[in-house]
Order: C-alpha cells, then sequence, then structure tokens
C-alpha cells in the first residue's frame, strides 16, 4: 500500500495522474502530520540536515536553477517515487522556485507546458512561478 499524501494535507498538489506531491516553504515550521520520505530542495546553498533523503538543485531566489540536468533529473526522482512515498519539493518561502518546479513537474506528468503555470496556480498556489523568466522556463520546459 502506497505510504503517500493526504489530498487534504496543506500544499498538497495532486497531479493529472491522480500522484500526490507537496510543495512547501522550508522558512516555516514542518507541518504537523507525518514527515516526507523523500525532498526535492530547490535553494541557492545547501540545506540543513533532515530525517529523511533529499536532493539539493542550486537555485538562487528569483533566478533559474544552475544545473538544469540535475533539476530535470531531480523532478524525475521526485515523479518515480510519489507514487509510493511522501514526496515534497520546496523553496525558502515555497512560491517561485517550488512553484515553477511543480509546473514542470505538471508538464512531466502531461500539462501541455503553455497551461501548466496556470494549473499550479489553481491547484498549488495563485502565487506560485513568481517572475516572467520562472514563467517561460516553465512555457519552454520539455521531457
Amino acid at each position: 500500500m502506497p505510504d503517500t499524501w493526504a489530498e487534504d494535507a496543506p500544499g498538497v498538489l495532486r497531479l493529472p495522474s491522480g500522484v500526490l506531491v507537496r510543495g512547501r516553504a522550508l522558512r516555516r515550521p514542518l507541518p504537523d502530520g507525518p514527515a516526507p520520505r523523500f525532498g526535492l530542495y530547490l535553494l541557492g546553498r545547501a540545506p540543513g540536515p533532515t530525517a529523511w533523503p533529499y536532493r539539493w538543485v542550486r537555485w538562487p531566489d528569483f533566478l533559474l536553477p544552475r544545473d538544469r540536468a540535475g533539476f530535470t533529473a531531480g523532478l524525475h526522482e521526485v515523479r518515480d517515487r510519489a507514487g509510493a512515498e511522501r514526496v515534497e519539493v520546496a523553496c525558502a518561502g515555497g512560491s517561485g522556485r517550488t512553484g515553477t518546479a511543480l509546473a514542470c513537474l505538471a508538464v512531466l506528468d502531461g500539462v501541455p507546458p503553455r497551461d501548466a503555470v496556470d494549473f499550479v496556480r489553481r491547484h498549488y498556489s495563485p502565487r506560485a512561478v513568481e517572475t516572467p523568466w520562472q514563467k517561460r522556463f516553465v512555457r519552454r520546459f520539455r521531457i
């Protein structure tokens, strides 16, 4: 039996395939409830220690990922693991970088790139994907 998020848990996004992924802000306390089993963390510097494994992608605030191949590999790992375990995607504020990554994850899950930002804004946060270059990054994201 999968050990995934409850659909009504804070920050949880249901992708079109039915897979659940949590987005969150690392600067806020860990939400109540079960801990993630894996995290994809999008920060300008390495995150602190966690009780679960994670992948770090160097991504300065308001910009784009420094290692795009590493970012794409991280998204594939998130998608592969999220069907069976609790996976989260997070940055400091939980909106720009996290929203951009969730929109790219939606593209991997079948949402057309031109619709992915709107999809994440409707189903995760209206503030997701903060900058014009993040929006353009999602529109140009390819599997």
